[in-house]
């Protein structure tokens, strides 16, 4: 397979999805989440069956959180996000979704207090919540009502949902921008620092194209590996609500430094094919992809199982992170092989 021969249709499968990713940062945006936004989450799990949207809505919509964005985990939790709230809102929205699916009516026996024969069975509604333990029994047994005695009371079914609190974060608007800025700042100055580095371990490099060129190469198919990553997270934040947030971040520093580590292999491997230079740079070229294409895959696919294995048996918590991972990972493979190399060979020809 010759790499280097086909090099335009690898030139144009990337620019159409690198050009599909950035107009659709363009026209729908990242989906922030409150790492950058500043807000609120919260995840909780329900014991039996979870609540719609709607009634979830309904039930906290006098509190006042702003637009709340609520997203199903699993079978039984929920993951909420709303405006930054104080703990005593914090603790009023579990309150209320733990009264989601209360059974708000108990069987009340009555004794007539004259001859103590049972007259009748009464439904009536329980006043306070903390009357009934989580197995539907009553605490209280004994009340006066009226001129009868109330000896026993039990639910017409047990309580079958009770909210567990998985996760609670709540970041001011402030830190969010700071938390943005940041972000911004760390990948330039990785940028620049993979360039200065690549530039100096191939200083002694500058035939048939200088040392610095490579570093130049490197950091354009970052640029593609990060960008498409984006672009794939753009549309999931649109149609799944995937937010961009810290681990997220965490996610593309670790995609740069793993891409340009496959990049630097086969370009070491052409630094060392030069020393036997015969004039055809783009068959070193080639030879080199070859030579290193192999130990890229093996690498790769070791690094991608384990992160499936992350994915699908991990937390819930870090599978965008990891999600991101899988993506980059597997482009920087890629962009390794079929646009790093294509682009070195395609930039000795332009000189020429």
């Amino acid at each position: 397979m010759n790499i280097i021969k086909h090099s335009k249709t690898y030139f144009t499968i990337s620019g159409i999805l690198a050009g599909i990713s950035i107009l659709s940062m363009i026209f729908w945006g990242l989906n922030f989440g409150i790492d950058f936004t500043g807000g609120s989450m919260l995840e909780v799990e329900f014991t039996e069956n979870r609540p719609t949207i709607e009634e979830v809505k309904d039930k906290l919509s006098d509190l006042e959180l702003g637009n709340i964005v609520i997203q199903p985990i699993d079978e039984k939790g929920l993951l909420l996000r709303f405006k930054s709230v104080d703990e005593e809102t914090h603790q009023q929205i579990l309150q209320k979704l733990d009264d989601q699916s209360q059974d708000q009516n108990i069987k009340i026996e009555t004794l007539n207090t004259e001859n103590g024969e049972v007259i009748e069975v009464e439904t009536a509604e329980i006043i306070e919540t903390e009357a009934v333990d989580e197995n539907g029994e009553i605490k209280i047994l004994e009340q006066e009502k009226n001129e009868e005695k109330i000896v026993s009371a039990t639910t017409d079914n047990e309580i079958k949902n009770r909210v567990i609190e998985k996760r609670f974060d709540s970041i001011g608007p402030i830190i969010g921008q700071e938390l943005k800025q940041k972000t911004i700042y760390a990948i330039i100055i990785a940028l620049i620092a993979i360039i200065a580095y690549i530039a100096w371990a191939f200083r002694h490099v500058s035939k048939p194209i200088s040392s610095w060129k490579y570093g130049v190469i490197a950091i354009l198919t970052l640029f593609h590996d990060v960008i498409i990553t984006i672009g794939i997270f753009v549309f999931l934040g649109k149609y799944f609500s995937v937010e961009i947030n810290a681990p997220f971040v965490a996610a593309i520093m670790t995609i740069l430094g793993y891409s340009v580590n496959d990049t630097i292999v086969v370009f070491d491997r052409v630094r060392e094919n030069l020393k036997n230079y015969s004039g055809n740079f783009s068959e070193v070229v080639d030879k080199s992809v070859h030579q290193t294409l192999i130990r890229s895959i093996y690498t790769s696919v070791t690094t991608l199982l384990v992160l499936f294995a992350l994915y699908f048996f991990g937390g819930e918590t870090i599978k965008d992170f990891v999600l991101a991972l899988i993506i980059g990972i597997s482009l920087g493979t890629y962009s390794s092989i079929f646009l790093a190399s294509p682009m070195l060979a395609a930039l000795e020809r332009m000189k020429r």
